[in-house]
C-alpha cells in the first residue's frame, strides 16, 4: 500500500513548478517518472487558482523574479 507524503512549497515555488511541469515533455520521461510528475501536476492543478487568471503570465514572471532574489 502506497503512503502519502506531504511537501510544503511557497506559493511562488508552486506556481513556478506548475508552469514548468505544464511545459515539460512528459513523453520523454520513463513511465514511472511520467506517473510521478503527472501526479504532482494534478495536485498543483487542484491547489492553484492562478492558472485561471487573465494575468497568469505576469504572475509566473513575478514569482520567478521573487525566487531569484529570496534565499
Amino acid at each position: 500500500m502506497a503512503k502519502n507524503v506531504q511537501i510544503d512549497l511557497t506559493a511562488d515555488e508552486a506556481l513556478v513548478l506548475f508552469e514548468w511541469l505544464s511545459q515539460f515533455d512528459l513523453q520523454a520521461a520513463s513511465a514511472a517518472e511520467r506517473s510521478a510528475l503527472d501526479g504532482l501536476l494534478a495536485a498543483l492543478e487542484r491547489t492553484l487558482v492562478e492558472p485561471f487568471r487573465a494575468d497568469y503570465a505576469e504572475l509566473v514572471a513575478a514569482a520567478r523574479a521573487r525566487l531569484l532574489v529570496e534565499p
